[in-house]
């Protein structure tokens, strides 16, 4: 059951913190809107301004394929708190039906993809490993 209730709060949670790997091995940490689907993780690089289109996590990827997701919550209530740390290996989508699928998930969990599209790439991670605290919800 505790395991089920975390699938459930990773799909509920609006944002993740990604993590990938520099070229010198040193974290690189965003924050993303993200879905989860059966055994993936998909996400996008939306239409918010940056500061470049070279975005690092997707050089990241394309060099390094390790990806993880770590997601939480918080409160003032410690007997509350969890969190659910995803790995896995990261690919950068071509357009097609997969594509398709990401962008119709993401905007049934973000209304403000409904509006605008994410301008892409799209992502998808394959969960290999799932750890989650407090230890006893661990989700796979």
């Amino acid at each position: 059951m505790r395991e089920r209730q975390r699938e459930v709060e990773v799909l509920a949670a609006p944002v993740g913190r990604l993590a990938t790997l520099n070229p010198d091995g040193s974290a690189h940490v965003v924050p993303l809107c993200f879905v989860l689907a059966q055994d993936r993780i998909y996400w996008a690089v939306d239409q918010k301004p940056k500061r470049t289109r070279q975005l690092r996590r997707l050089a990241n990827l394309i060099r390094d394929p390790r990806a993880t997701l770590l997601v939480d919550h918080y409160e003032p209530d410690w007997d509350r708190l969890w969190w659910v740390r995803i790995q896995g290996r990261a690919t950068v989508l071509e357009p097609g039906p997969e594509q398709a699928s990401a962008l119709e998930l993401l905007r049934a969990k973000y209304p403000q993809y409904a509006a605008q599209a994410p301008a892409g790439p799209f992502v998808r991670i394959t969960i290999d490993e799932w750890s989650a605290w407090p230890p006893s919800i661990n989700a796979h």
